[in-house]
């Protein structure tokens, strides 16, 4: 059995203060060498003043930390790093939040997730090779706001959206336990009524630790270069109504 904990925080949107603080707490349990299941707990943080968007953020907010919300998933390893020439494995997962994270209103989301995970070995290890590619299907309805009856404000209509993300890192073992490396992640979301709504790169360094009991990676993704819907003023050439331009995760774990 393995703990996670993942926190993501999300900084400047170009215009006015935007901070943002993701949090998962996880827990794994391996059925077999092949086969896991988890369940995490989803929660956010969010301070947001000087800029307001139609539709994204339709007032200033100053929410304190709160849990909103939970993730299942199950995965399976076809392949093995260790064992095999690659690692390929795949997962599946159903998440539920009652917050957009985006703007810290109120928001109901049923989201399922599939994806695909490939891994390679070189230099028995010491150098590690990461891909993955997942699909994402959200069901999204928001609730009315007191004192807001503009629908292009803070549209109350069901949608759909579907996001797709793929990201590749490599990381280099350059003394005991400890690892530097990079990662570029590029996402995409399709929304009900605007087709593609954006896109955006993220790239950047890491360093990481591990030990046999106890892991920590800490990842800094500054926004390379994005597209799609802009908010009247924003500069050109990134996204900035949904994505931020920096973005930090740090994810612990331990193992049982």
């Amino acid at each position: 059995m393995e703990f996670y904990q993942i926190f993501t925080s999300r900084n400047d949107k170009g215009k006015g203060t935007y901070n943002a603080l993701d949090s998962k707490t996880e827990i794994e349990y391996g059925f077999t060498n092949r086969f896991s299941g988890s369940f995490s707990v989803i929660g956010h943080q969010l301070e947001t003043k000087g800029l307001l968007i139609d539709g994204y953020l339709p007032q200033e907010k100053n929410k304190s930390f709160s849990f909103s919300g939970m993730e299942g998933e199950i995965k399976y390893a076809f392949l093995t790093p260790a064992l095999d020439d690659i690692g390929v494995s795949t997962t599946f997962g159903l998440s539920y939040d009652t917050v957009d994270p985006h703007s810290g209103q109120k928001k109901d989301t049923l989201s399922a997730d599939v994806g695909v995970q490939i891994q390679k070995y070189f230099l028995d290890g010491q150098l590690v090779w990461l891909n993955n590619a997942s699909m994402e299907s959200t069901y999204a309805k928001r609730p009315a706001i007191n004192g807001i009856n503009d629908e292009s404000v803070w549209p109350t209509t069901p949608e759909m959206e579907i996001e797709l993300t793929a990201n590749t890192g490599i990381s280099y073992r350059f003394t005991s336990n400890w690892s530097v490396g990079a990662e570029a992640v590029y996402q995409t979301e399709f929304e009900t009524e605007v087709g593609q709504e954006r896109w955006s790169l993220f790239a950047g360094p890491s360093i990481h630790y591990g030990n046999q009991k106890f892991w920590a990676t800490l990842t800094y993704l500054p926004q390379v270069v994005g597209g799609g819907e802009r908010y009247a003023g924003q500069e050109k050439g990134l996204h900035l109504i949904e994505k931020t331009k920096y973005e930090t995760k740090l994810k612990l774990g331990y193992n049982f």
